[in-house]
């Protein structure tokens, strides 16, 4: 069985936030068949054109972790009922420069975080939307949309609802079956 670096791209750059929290659940309950691990997006600096000549080193280091992953799982809040973003910057980074997309053909899936009862379904499918731009075909289903998230993780931070902590692990399962399906190695 192939084992799949994922580059996991959380949304939410607060420490403490349901968002990193929930990625961190997902590190724990991975498959054995997928690494995943947090790719920072916070030290980015904001995509403009005119520094591509000469590209920050954050952007460079940014680009090479992607480029080299198997698979790219998004953890996303939403902001106004799209993506934040920090999310948005690490998304325009990847895509340049021109013909150098790093995301391109990267199984991808999306899971959208929430104190508020939608889960954040809005940012989850605007993230979806640029995802078809960037050639990053994400997994349909099942879909992830983490409502009332505050009331899922204990005092120490750790994911404590039983049934949410079967549906990731579920999840999971189906996304490296996605990754498998998609690179045929």
């Amino acid at each position: 069985m192939s084992t799949y670096d994922v580059a996991m791209i959380v949304g939410s750059l607060r420490r403490e936030s349901l968002n990193r929290k929930t990625a961190k659940a997902l590190i724990e309950l991975a498959p054995p068949a997928l690494k995943p691990e947090i790719v920072e997006i916070g030290d980015l600096p904001l995509f403009n054109d005119d520094l591509e000549a000469d590209a920050p080193p954050p952007w460079t280091a940014f680009r090479e972790r992607i480029r080299q992953a198997d698979a790219v799982l998004f953890v996303t809040p939403e902001y106004n009922r799209s993506v934040p973003g920090a999310m948005k910057n690490a998304l325009d980074v990847g895509s340049r420069p021109y013909g150098k997309n790093v995301w391109s053909a990267k199984p991808g899936a999306v899971v959208s975080v929430s104190p508020g009862a939608a889960g954040g379904f809005g940012a989850n499918h605007h993230l979806r939307q640029s995802l078809v731009f960037l050639n990053v075909p994400a997994m349909p289903q099942p879909e992830v949309y983490l409502g009332g998230a505050a009331k899922l993780f204990d005092t120490d931070g750790k994911l404590s609802n039983p049934g949410t902590r079967d549906f990731l692990a579920k999840f999971l399962e189906a996304f490296a079956v996605w990754i498998a399906t998609l690179t045929k190695r």
